[in-house]
């Protein structure tokens, strides 16, 4: 006895459901809405930061010295640094240990009884100077003010990996936010043609600006 297991034709291939236009709206209302709450408070800050960047001379942005001192490091501890294959981040790991120093290892040197470390950070910037033979360490301090700090923010200079993430998932936001509420502004269709009107002139005024008012 043979069993008809023929699947029926309506079944054998599956089909994707469809989607409403205006499925499709509603969801890109709620992306842009959800969206443009999450994006609130760091759309806001690097709003004000970079316009803060693009008038420097408003405020002040340097780093003020925190003053110079001297710090003995340990004779054993400073062999040991010296006899790794990166003796200078080895110094650096070693002086951060004994002082607090702000800012994080950037570059070393070691030559000629001496190390010359720096370290930087939003926070502020640190230039340790070591004498291999005295085992001592000078050690100067710059901290960064209010307005040096939010610079640095918004440009994500010296400021690590995980500031850095956020400033792309703020990139990625904005753009999605934007996509979204685009779409929702192209659907009325009595606005279409003047939002492809105020799209080209905003176009125009980049093109404008970087040919011929652009050094």
């Amino acid at each position: 006895m043979k069993i008809d297991i023929t699947v029926p034709a309506r079944s054998r291939f599956w089909k994707m459901p469809k989607i409403s236009k205006g499925a499709f709206y509603r969801a890109c209302r709620m992306l842009h809405a959800y969206l443009s709450a999450a994006a609130f408070v760091l759309l806001t800050f690097f709003a004000l930061t970079g316009f803060l960047l693009n008038h420097p001379q408003w405020f002040g942005a340097a780093r003020d010295s925190a003053g110079e001192t001297t710090i003995d490091l340990d004779a054993d501890l400073l062999e040991e640094a010296l006899g790794e294959p990166d003796a200078g981040r080895a110094l650096a790991a070693l002086a951060g240990s004994q002082a607090k120093l702000l800012g994080a290892y950037q570059d070393g040197e070691v030559m000629d009884g001496e190390a010359y470390l720096r370290f930087s950070g939003v926070k502020g910037t640190s230039d340790v100077a070591i004498d291999l033979e005295a085992g001592t360490a000078d050690i100067e301090i710059s901290r960064a003010n209010t307005t040096s700090i939010l610079h640095d923010l918004h440009r994500g200079k010296d400021a690590g990996p995980f500031w850095k993430r956020l400033i792309d998932v703020t990139a990625i936001l904005i753009l999605v936010m934007s996509l979204a509420g685009l779409i929702l502004f192209l659907s009325l269709r009595f606005r279409l043609a003047t939002s492809l009107k105020i799209m080209g002139a905003t176009l125009g005024v980049f093109g404008f600006l970087f040919v011929f008012l652009t050094p």
